[in-house]
């Protein structure tokens, strides 16, 4: 369901459950969870990067999983969103490493967040994204009500999420939901070389940043300006600054290391 890969200091995150598009049960989820801890903890991850195969990149929650609990009176839906979506989302906003998420085909409703959740998305012209979950009568759920809105707006993510409309790679982009879209037959090349590039530059900085870039969506101006200088400090101090100062001083090429 979950396959994964390093190579060159990339990671690659597979969803592989193609005959059911990708679409997320507790193993799977498990399996995910398990991949992003492993990003987390080995020092030779400098970069991950999410795809998936078949004709999606993710449809979301498997129903069929989801009708079972919700059938069960003892059961409700907050369980799958407790155990799958909650871990998953934090897991990609808090590992402190660049996360590229290629969108291959069709990212909807929990797909389609835990997508928009990643640092880099880029997609196929192909792909579409659509937060389904008013076709079933649910709400967006994966942070979809708290990234969407500051991403695209509150006017577009209401009406995206009320009309449950399909939008384009190309519209995503223009729209500012997803970096950038490529031709079918060159997308997944581009994903490749952006996240083997992110592995070669000063990726404990974009830890930080990632950190900074959380902490901002509720801190005021002046706490933000504070952390700024607390992760700064701790960014001073890093390899790969005294690296990167280094080489501009003697005019070659950094090595940076992540460190």
């Amino acid at each position: 369901m979950i396959e994964t890969n390093l190579t060159n200091g990339v990671y690659t995150i597979t969803l592989n459950r193609p005959d059911k598009l990708n679409s997320f049960n507790f193993e799977m989820a498990d399996q995910m969870k398990e991949a992003l801890m492993e990003a987390e903890s080995n020092d030779e991850v400098r970069s991950v990067l999410v795809r998936g195969t078949g004709r999606a990149f993710s449809a979301g929650q498997d129903l069929a999983e989801a009708t079972e609990i919700s059938n069960d009176p003892e059961r409700d839906l907050s369980e799958i969103v407790y155990h799958t979506y909650i871990p998953i989302i934090k897991g990609i906003r808090e590992l402190e490493k660049p996360v590229v998420c290629a969108v291959n085909g069709t990212a909807a409703g929990a797909g389609a967040n835990i997508a928009l959740a990643c640092d880099i998305v880029i997609a196929s012209e192909e792909a579409t994204f659509i937060q389904s979950f008013s076709q079933i009568g649910l709400i967006p759920d994966s942070g979809g009500t708290y990234i969407l809105p500051r991403l695209i707006g509150l006017a577009r993510a209401t009406a995206l999420t009320f009309l449950g409309e399909k939008v384009s790679a190309q519209e995503a982009v223009e729209m500012g939901m997803i970096w950038k879209s490529y031709p079918e037959n060159a997308f997944m090349k581009e994903a490749e070389a952006i996240a083997s590039k992110l592995a070669k530059m000063p990726t404990r900085g974009f830890g930080l940043t990632k950190k900074g870039f959380n902490a901002g969506f509720y801190n005021n101006l002046e706490s933000q300006m504070k952390l700024e200088a607390d992760l700064q400090a701790e960014a001073g101090n890093t390899h790969d600054y005294n690296e990167g100062v280094q080489a501009f001083l003697e005019k070659r090429k950094p090595d940076f290391k992540g460190k």
